[in-house]
């Protein structure tokens, strides 16, 4: 798959159009299942609301599932041109639920797609983006006086260490994108780092690697 963005928070934000209320959640999601949840909860949060409306794009097993609902705005009004936003900015693993309290205008229909982007852009605008590439997840095992180095290898080799371990010896959790892993295998079995032990864990989708 592609690389993508994503949100690196969730966030809510707020904006009233004609006395309509709009209120907009962005919300980090991996699975469709947890999608489905989180809009149960915000439908939960806001009962009392007039709409409810949702897209989300989400990676599951390298396929992007999509989904948008205007649920009960005019055809297209609502889901479908916030879909349309996160496909445009490339954005996955992205839930957006707008939540529309009714002021008592009608905004039409030109008035209602206008309405709903905004309010997702206005959200987006306040949240940080990442991006998100295939990478591989290893666990390297190594001696105590050899961590400085590896420290450096890995900087200067785009690899985030995301974990380490002191315990008779070092075990970092390492990730680094797909196109990079023969290096390491190979530095790894030619002796270029010091390492006791290098152990393949997943493929999975993680940040995009870069030098520091």
């Amino acid at each position: 798959m592609e690389n993508f963005l994503t949100i690196n928070e969730n966030i809510e934000s707020e904006i009233t159009v004609k006395k309509s209320k709009f209120i907009c959640n962005l919300i980090k999601i991996e699975t469709q299942e947890e999608a489905e949840e989180q809009i149960k909860k915000i439908k939960k949060k806001y009962y009392d609301a007039r709409h409810n409306c949702v897209a989300y794009r989400v990676q599951e097993n390298d396929t992007i599932v999509e989904k948008a609902s205007d649920d009960g705005e005019p055809s297209g009004t609502a889901g479908g041109p916030m879909l349309n936003i996160l496909q445009k900015n490339n954005l996955c693993n992205v839930l957006v639920v707008v939540t529309r309290y009714f002021g008592g205008i009608l905004l039409g229909t030109g008035g209602l797609v206008r309405a709903y982007s905004d309010s997702m852009q206005n959200a987006l605008e306040l949240t940080e983006k990442v991006e998100k590439c295939t990478g591989i997840e290893f666990e390297a095992e190594l001696e105590y006086n050899n961590l400085e180095t590896f420290k450096y290898y890995c900087r200067k080799n785009n690899i985030n260490i995301v974990n380490i371990q002191y315990e008779n010896t070092i075990i970092c959790k390492i990730q680094l994108e797909e196109n990079t892993k023969s290096k390491l295998i190979n530095d790894f079995e030619t002796k270029n780092i010091n390492l006791t032990n290098l152990r393949f864990l997943s493929k999975k989708i993680i940040n995009k690697c870069k030098v520091k």
